[in-house]
């Protein structure tokens, strides 16, 4: 049993999901002395703003019903008085104290509390539940749950709830839950403590799961378990962050031997998985391509043009003016006809040129002057391999580049010989290359060139 202390269990109802954009319409306050309920008290809240029907449907809250009732500001002192220097208990307990730490502050109080969720010390005390919500884990354990969705009906809930998890609580894992760094106490209310206490502190790429064991982010690390850790902390009540950290039911990893290597992985794996949450690599994608086709008239063209999926290009360019310089080099060193050269979103110079013109070149020698500036550009991208530190003594990390493209990574025995460049790439796992990956390989191999093996450069 815990040693005495009082706990306000707290429950709220609001015009919507974060505390940033939306308002309490109800709250109830009940406290709890570590036996029974010693006090108690709730009220309809003035959110000051209309009530949205899905939120009337989910409470059966009217505007009417709110019209007459106190401003938040007006309870402000009240539920100061309530809060003060006791637990702060709730079932999801984050979502009910961001709302009502914004609106004391607001309201000009400026309060904290040491917070213990019912749902985290549900599945720490009583595991093996299909389900934590409010209303499935009442019916399981057989506690009366009256005017559900309203604040006063699930505050009565969570109490008994409550009780009886101090009753069967004989680990004291409450007691645990409330030290001053409980890291528990920050994780997300649906995510399984056993998943964060799994993670290593060494460089990798972690996975959060949806309930349907969806990936909906993913993210790469130097210190996994320090960097899955600051995803939960900090005070940020925005509706993303809030959904965000609803939607994590799990937690898998891929360890790597260097924090490069879990860029390269986290940059394959969202372009494969492209997860819900995942937005900030999407501005690296390139946006131009340089593409090569055959005319009707047997003339090949070379062209600029903004990247299709449908249609695969020789070259990518994060700009279009960077595809329009190349072309403009391909053409003046290998001396091609301008109009076989569509720069960009320009027509191929505007009319329909018969192949039969007399001062078109002929075509055998102009698509070989084609050719030849196609094998130039397949020449400059070269194959090379990057060896480094593995994940332990015994073994070393490698990287392949074949003809200018990622082609994989992986590890070898750290006695293995490397005669010849190529035979790095007998250990790699193939993954997909894009344009933003190569950007980076590049980087690192100039500012890492003794770990480069293979790269013919300039002057040498």
């Amino acid at each position: 049993m815990m040693k005495k202390m009082e706990y306000a269990i707290v429950d709220i109802e609001t015009t919507g999901g974060n505390a940033m954009h939306s308002r309490i319409t109800e709250i109830a306050i009940r406290i709890h002395d570590g036996t029974e309920v010693i006090d108690s008290y709730e009220t309809l809240v003035n959110p000051q703003k209309e009530i949205p029907d899905a939120i009337f449907a989910l409470t059966g809250i009217t505007n009417e019903m709110v019209r007459e009732a106190p401003i938040f500001d007006e309870i402000a002192e009240k539920v100061m008085e309530m809060l003060a220097g006791r637990i702060f208990v709730a079932h999801n307990v984050n979502f009910d104290y961001s709302f009502v730490r914004h609106q004391l502050k607001e309201s000009g109080f400026d309060w904290s509390a040491k917070k213990l969720c019912t749902v985290r010390a549900s599945r720490k005390i009583r595991p093996g539940f299909p389900s934590y919500s409010l209303g499935r884990l009442c019916a399981s354990l057989d506690i009366p749950l009256n005017n559900r969705h309203r604040a006063g009906g699930d505050a009565d809930a969570t109490a008994i709830l409550f009780s009886r998890l101090l009753e069967w609580d004989l680990e004291g894992e409450m007691g645990k839950m409330l030290k001053n760094n409980a890291q528990d106490q920050r994780l997300p209310p649906n995510l399984p403590p056993e998943d964060f206490a799994s993670l290593p502190e060494t460089p990798g790429v972690y996975y959060f799961h949806d309930r349907e064991k969806k990936v909906i982010y993913v993210g790469k690390a130097v210190n996994i378990k320090k960097r899955v850790a600051s995803h939960f902390t900090g005070n940020n009540i925005s509706s993303q962050r809030q959904n965000f950290l609803r939607d994590i039911h799990s937690i898998s990893f891929e360890a790597c031997a260097t924090e490069f290597m879990a860029l390269l992985l986290e940059c394959t794996e969202i372009k494969k998985l492209w997860p819900e949450y995942n937005r900030a690599l999407k501005r690296y994608e390139p946006k131009f391509g340089l593409y090569e086709y055959e005319a009707r008239n047997g003339y090949r063209y070379l062209a600029v043009a903004k990247i299709s999926r449908f249609q695969s290009c020789i070259e990518v360019f994060n700009s279009e003016y960077d595809g329009i310089n190349l072309l403009l080099d391909l053409r003046r060193q290998f001396e091609i006809d301008s109009r076989f050269c569509n720069f960009g979103s320009a027509p191929l110079n505007g009319q329909a040129y018969r192949a039969d013109n007399a001062d078109w070149p002929e075509v055998r020698h102009h698509n070989q002057q084609v050719e030849n500036a196609l094998e130039h550009l397949r020449n400059t991208k070269q194959s090379f391999g990057i060896i480094d530190k593995g994940r332990c003594a015994e073994e070393r990390s490698c990287i392949w580049v074949e003809k200018g493209h990622f082609y994989g990574m992986g590890y070898l025995a750290a006695d293995i010989p490397i005669s010849d460049p190529s035979e790095i790439k007998e250990y790699v796992t193939p993954y997909q290359s894009n344009h933003y990956m190569m950007q980076l390989i590049r980087s690192y191999a100039k500012k890492f060139p003794s770990k480069v093996f293979g790269l013919q450069r300039k002057g040498t």
